[in-house]
Protein backbone atom coordinates (compact mmCIF):
# COMPACT_ATOMS: atom_id res chain seq x y z
CA UNK A 1 0.00 0.00 0.00
CA UNK A 2 1.40 3.41 -0.99
CA UNK A 3 2.13 5.79 1.87
CA UNK A 4 0.39 8.73 0.19
CA UNK A 5 -2.71 9.09 -1.95
CA UNK A 6 -3.63 11.96 -4.25
CA UNK A 7 -5.11 14.08 -1.44
CA UNK A 8 -1.93 14.08 0.62
CA UNK A 9 0.16 14.68 -2.50
CA UNK A 10 -1.99 17.68 -3.42
CA UNK A 11 -1.51 19.27 0.02
CA UNK A 12 2.22 18.50 0.04
CA UNK A 13 2.58 20.20 -3.35
CA UNK A 14 0.52 23.19 -2.26
CA UNK A 15 2.72 23.69 0.81
CA UNK A 16 5.92 22.77 -1.06
CA UNK A 17 7.07 19.85 1.06
CA UNK A 18 6.88 16.85 -1.27
CA UNK A 19 10.60 16.11 -0.95
CA UNK A 20 10.42 16.23 2.85
CA UNK A 21 7.31 14.03 2.78
CA UNK A 22 9.10 11.45 0.65
CA UNK A 23 11.96 11.35 3.16
CA UNK A 24 9.60 10.91 6.15
CA UNK A 25 7.49 8.39 4.27
CA UNK A 26 10.39 5.98 3.99
CA UNK A 27 9.99 5.29 7.72
CA UNK A 28 6.45 3.98 7.21
CA UNK A 29 6.18 0.20 6.96
CA UNK A 30 3.67 -2.56 7.52
CA UNK A 31 5.70 -4.45 10.09
CA UNK A 32 5.69 -4.06 13.87
CA UNK A 33 9.32 -3.88 15.00
CA UNK A 34 10.36 -5.29 18.40
CA UNK A 35 10.73 -1.82 19.90
CA UNK A 36 7.19 -0.96 18.75
CA UNK A 37 5.83 -4.22 20.12
CA UNK A 38 7.43 -3.49 23.49
CA UNK A 39 5.94 0.02 23.46
CA UNK A 40 2.43 -1.30 22.78
CA UNK A 41 2.50 -3.70 25.72
CA UNK A 42 3.15 -0.84 28.16
CA UNK A 43 0.10 1.20 27.18
CA UNK A 44 -3.14 1.46 29.22
CA UNK A 45 -5.01 3.22 26.42
CA UNK A 46 -5.51 2.98 22.66
CA UNK A 47 -7.46 5.36 20.42
CA UNK A 48 -9.25 3.66 17.53
CA UNK A 49 -10.91 5.56 14.69
CA UNK A 50 -13.21 4.33 11.94
CA UNK A 51 -16.30 5.06 9.89
CA UNK A 52 -19.40 3.37 11.28
CA UNK A 53 -20.57 0.80 8.69
CA UNK A 54 -24.17 1.57 9.66
CA UNK A 55 -24.28 5.26 8.69
CA UNK A 56 -20.81 6.25 7.52
CA UNK A 57 -20.16 8.65 10.40
CA UNK A 58 -16.53 8.81 11.51
CA UNK A 59 -15.64 8.49 15.19
CA UNK A 60 -12.52 8.38 17.34
CA UNK A 61 -13.01 6.04 20.30
CA UNK A 62 -10.84 5.40 23.38
CA UNK A 63 -10.18 1.92 24.72
CA UNK A 64 -8.40 1.20 28.00
CA UNK A 65 -7.19 -1.82 29.93
CA UNK A 66 -4.25 -3.07 31.98
CA UNK A 67 -0.92 -2.88 30.14
CA UNK A 68 -0.77 -5.83 27.79
CA UNK A 69 -4.37 -5.52 26.62
CA UNK A 70 -2.84 -4.21 23.37
CA UNK A 71 0.04 -6.22 21.95
CA UNK A 72 1.66 -7.42 18.78
CA UNK A 73 0.65 -11.00 18.02
CA UNK A 74 2.50 -11.25 14.73
CA UNK A 75 4.90 -9.24 12.58
CA UNK A 76 1.97 -7.40 10.97
CA UNK A 77 -0.80 -7.96 13.53
CA UNK A 78 -1.90 -6.02 16.61
CA UNK A 79 -4.46 -7.60 18.95
CA UNK A 80 -6.72 -5.87 21.45
CA UNK A 81 -8.20 -7.99 24.24
CA UNK A 82 -10.91 -6.36 26.31
CA UNK A 83 -11.03 -2.59 26.35
CA UNK A 84 -14.77 -2.77 25.65
CA UNK A 85 -16.61 0.45 24.87
CA UNK A 86 -20.25 1.41 24.59
CA UNK A 87 -19.34 4.55 22.70
CA UNK A 88 -19.63 4.81 18.91
CA UNK A 89 -18.75 3.31 16.52
CA UNK A 90 -19.38 -0.01 18.26
CA UNK A 91 -20.41 -1.73 15.01
CA UNK A 92 -17.11 -0.82 13.36
CA UNK A 93 -15.18 -2.65 16.08
CA UNK A 94 -17.11 -5.87 15.42
CA UNK A 95 -17.27 -5.76 11.59
CA UNK A 96 -14.64 -7.71 9.70
CA UNK A 97 -12.68 -5.71 7.16
CA UNK A 98 -13.40 -2.29 8.64
CA UNK A 99 -10.61 0.19 7.94
CA UNK A 100 -9.30 1.51 11.25
CA UNK A 101 -6.67 4.03 12.26
CA UNK A 102 -5.15 3.63 15.71
CA UNK A 103 -2.78 5.63 17.86
CA UNK A 104 -1.05 4.57 21.06
CA UNK A 105 0.15 7.65 22.91
CA UNK A 106 2.24 7.58 26.09
CA UNK A 107 2.20 10.96 27.87
CA UNK A 108 4.85 9.70 30.31
CA UNK A 109 7.51 9.46 27.61
CA UNK A 110 5.91 11.77 25.01
CA UNK A 111 6.00 8.95 22.47
CA UNK A 112 3.27 7.88 20.05
CA UNK A 113 2.79 5.14 17.52
CA UNK A 114 0.23 4.90 14.74
CA UNK A 115 -0.97 1.67 13.17
CA UNK A 116 -3.54 1.61 10.36
CA UNK A 117 -5.12 -1.42 8.75
CA UNK A 118 -8.14 -3.70 8.56
CA UNK A 119 -10.02 -5.01 11.58
CA UNK A 120 -10.76 -8.65 12.30
CA UNK A 121 -13.05 -9.55 15.25
CA UNK A 122 -11.62 -12.11 17.67
CA UNK A 123 -13.01 -14.08 20.59
CA UNK A 124 -11.50 -11.61 23.08
CA UNK A 125 -11.83 -8.35 21.11
CA UNK A 126 -10.32 -7.62 17.73
CA UNK A 127 -7.09 -7.61 15.77
CA UNK A 128 -5.76 -5.22 13.14
CA UNK A 129 -3.79 -6.45 10.14
CA UNK A 130 -1.38 -3.59 9.62
CA UNK A 131 -0.98 -1.66 6.37
CA UNK A 132 0.95 1.25 7.90
CA UNK A 133 3.02 1.41 11.08
CA UNK A 134 5.01 4.50 12.08
CA UNK A 135 5.97 6.74 14.95
CA UNK A 136 5.81 10.52 15.30
CA UNK A 137 8.05 13.03 17.02
CA UNK A 138 6.96 14.39 20.44
CA UNK A 139 6.06 17.84 19.06
CA UNK A 140 2.93 19.37 20.68
CA UNK A 141 2.57 16.38 23.02
CA UNK A 142 2.07 17.27 26.69
CA UNK A 143 3.93 15.23 29.28
CA UNK A 144 1.94 13.60 32.07
CA UNK A 145 4.37 11.82 34.37
CA UNK A 146 2.11 9.25 36.00
CA UNK A 147 -1.34 7.70 35.94
CA UNK A 148 -3.42 5.59 38.27
CA UNK A 149 -6.34 3.27 37.62
CA UNK A 150 -9.55 4.08 39.50
CA UNK A 151 -11.18 0.64 39.86
CA UNK A 152 -14.60 1.83 41.11
CA UNK A 153 -15.15 4.37 38.33
CA UNK A 154 -18.29 3.44 36.38
CA UNK A 155 -19.13 4.99 32.99
CA UNK A 156 -22.46 6.77 32.82
CA UNK A 157 -24.88 6.39 29.91
CA UNK A 158 -23.70 8.38 26.86
CA UNK A 159 -25.44 11.72 26.27
CA UNK A 160 -26.11 12.46 22.61
CA UNK A 161 -26.95 15.82 21.03
CA UNK A 162 -26.71 17.70 17.75
CA UNK A 163 -25.21 20.79 19.42
CA UNK A 164 -22.60 21.48 22.07
CA UNK A 165 -23.69 22.64 25.49
CA UNK A 166 -22.01 25.63 27.13
CA UNK A 167 -20.17 23.25 29.47
CA UNK A 168 -18.92 21.15 26.55
CA UNK A 169 -17.75 24.28 24.73
CA UNK A 170 -15.76 25.32 27.81
CA UNK A 171 -14.30 21.81 28.07
CA UNK A 172 -13.08 22.00 24.46
CA UNK A 173 -11.71 25.50 24.98
CA UNK A 174 -9.64 24.31 27.95
CA UNK A 175 -8.26 21.20 26.18
CA UNK A 176 -4.56 20.80 25.46
CA UNK A 177 -5.01 17.59 23.44
CA UNK A 178 -7.51 15.91 21.15
CA UNK A 179 -7.52 13.03 18.69
CA UNK A 180 -8.69 13.26 15.10
CA UNK A 181 -9.81 10.43 12.80
CA UNK A 182 -10.10 10.88 9.04
CA UNK A 183 -10.71 8.42 6.21
CA UNK A 184 -9.98 7.84 2.55
CA UNK A 185 -10.99 5.25 -0.03
CA UNK A 186 -8.39 2.70 1.12
CA UNK A 187 -8.08 3.31 4.82
CA UNK A 188 -8.44 5.37 8.00
CA UNK A 189 -6.02 7.36 10.10
CA UNK A 190 -6.10 8.63 13.69
CA UNK A 191 -3.74 11.38 14.74
CA UNK A 192 -3.00 13.60 17.74
CA UNK A 193 -3.43 17.36 17.97
CA UNK A 194 -1.94 19.29 20.85
CA UNK A 195 -1.30 22.84 22.00
CA UNK A 196 -1.69 25.14 24.95
CA UNK A 197 -5.24 25.46 26.34
CA UNK A 198 -7.24 27.70 24.04
CA UNK A 199 -5.78 26.38 20.79
CA UNK A 200 -9.21 25.00 19.87
CA UNK A 201 -11.97 27.60 19.50
CA UNK A 202 -15.70 26.87 19.63
CA UNK A 203 -17.31 29.49 17.39
CA UNK A 204 -20.91 28.28 17.67
CA UNK A 205 -22.79 25.29 19.14
CA UNK A 206 -22.04 23.39 15.92
CA UNK A 207 -18.71 24.88 14.81
CA UNK A 208 -15.15 24.74 16.07
CA UNK A 209 -11.75 25.54 14.61
CA UNK A 210 -8.08 25.00 15.34
CA UNK A 211 -4.73 25.92 13.75
CA UNK A 212 -2.84 23.24 11.85
CA UNK A 213 0.63 23.61 13.34
CA UNK A 214 3.70 22.62 11.27
CA UNK A 215 4.35 18.90 11.64
CA UNK A 216 6.07 16.04 9.84
CA UNK A 217 5.16 17.19 6.28
CA UNK A 218 3.17 14.00 5.56
CA UNK A 219 -0.26 15.69 5.59
CA UNK A 220 -2.14 12.43 6.00
CA UNK A 221 -4.99 14.15 7.84
CA UNK A 222 -5.38 17.19 5.59
CA UNK A 223 -4.93 14.96 2.56
CA UNK A 224 -7.78 12.74 3.72
CA UNK A 225 -10.00 15.76 4.37
CA UNK A 226 -9.32 17.03 0.86
CA UNK A 227 -10.82 13.86 -0.63
CA UNK A 228 -13.39 13.06 2.10
CA UNK A 229 -14.51 15.72 4.63
CA UNK A 230 -15.83 13.24 7.23
CA UNK A 231 -14.02 13.43 10.55
CA UNK A 232 -14.27 12.27 14.16
CA UNK A 233 -12.82 14.14 17.14
CA UNK A 234 -12.15 12.88 20.67
CA UNK A 235 -11.58 15.14 23.68
CA UNK A 236 -10.94 13.57 27.06
CA UNK A 237 -10.64 14.72 30.63
CA UNK A 238 -7.32 13.30 31.79
CA UNK A 239 -8.45 13.49 35.44
CA UNK A 240 -12.05 12.26 35.48
CA UNK A 241 -11.95 10.01 32.41
CA UNK A 242 -14.91 11.80 30.82
CA UNK A 243 -14.88 11.71 27.02
CA UNK A 244 -16.48 13.93 24.40
CA UNK A 245 -16.72 12.45 20.91
CA UNK A 246 -17.70 14.57 17.93
CA UNK A 247 -18.54 13.47 14.41
CA UNK A 248 -19.07 15.73 11.42
CA UNK A 249 -17.15 17.26 8.54
CA UNK A 250 -14.02 19.39 8.34
CA UNK A 251 -12.34 21.63 5.79
CA UNK A 252 -8.98 23.37 5.67
CA UNK A 253 -8.52 27.10 5.16
CA UNK A 254 -5.17 28.23 3.77
CA UNK A 255 -4.01 31.72 4.68
CA UNK A 256 -1.87 34.00 2.54
CA UNK A 257 0.76 33.97 5.28
CA UNK A 258 1.24 30.20 5.02
CA UNK A 259 -0.86 29.42 8.07
CA UNK A 260 -3.57 26.76 7.93
CA UNK A 261 -6.76 26.48 9.95
CA UNK A 262 -9.22 23.58 10.10
CA UNK A 263 -12.95 24.28 10.48
CA UNK A 264 -15.19 21.51 11.81
CA UNK A 265 -18.99 21.33 11.57
CA UNK A 266 -20.69 19.07 14.08
CA UNK A 267 -23.25 16.40 13.18
CA UNK A 268 -23.46 14.70 16.58
CA UNK A 269 -21.76 14.93 19.97
CA UNK A 270 -21.55 12.06 22.46
CA UNK A 271 -20.44 12.76 26.04
CA UNK A 272 -19.68 9.85 28.36
CA UNK A 273 -18.90 10.81 31.93
CA UNK A 274 -16.25 8.67 33.66
CA UNK A 275 -15.74 6.64 30.48
CA UNK A 276 -12.12 5.75 31.26
CA UNK A 277 -10.75 4.44 34.57
CA UNK A 278 -7.50 6.41 34.21
CA UNK A 279 -6.46 9.44 36.25
CA UNK A 280 -3.34 11.18 34.90
CA UNK A 281 -1.11 13.70 36.63
CA UNK A 282 -1.25 17.38 35.56
CA UNK A 283 0.42 18.22 32.23
CA UNK A 284 3.77 19.72 31.48
CA UNK A 285 3.09 21.60 28.26
CA UNK A 286 5.30 20.90 25.26
CA UNK A 287 7.91 23.61 24.64
CA UNK A 288 6.93 23.44 20.96
CA UNK A 289 3.39 24.72 21.64
CA UNK A 290 2.75 28.15 20.11
CA UNK A 291 0.73 30.61 22.13
CA UNK A 292 -2.89 30.32 20.93
CA UNK A 293 -4.31 33.27 19.03
CA UNK A 294 -6.89 35.28 20.92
Amino acid sequence: MAVYHQGSRAVQDRVGVRESADHVGRAVGSGIKPVAAAFLELQPMLIVGAADPADGRVWATPLSGPPGFVRATGPHRMSVAGGATHAPPTTALTTEGTFVGTIALDPRTRRRMRLNGRLQPTARGFAVEADQVFSNCPKYLQRRKTYETVPDRVPEAPLRAAELTDAQARFIGEADTFFLTTVHARGADTSHRGGNPGFVHVTSPRELTWPDYPGNAMFLTLGNLLTDPRAGLLFLDWTTGTTLQLTGEARTEYGTDGERRVHFTLTEAVETRFALPLRWSPPEYSPANPEPAR
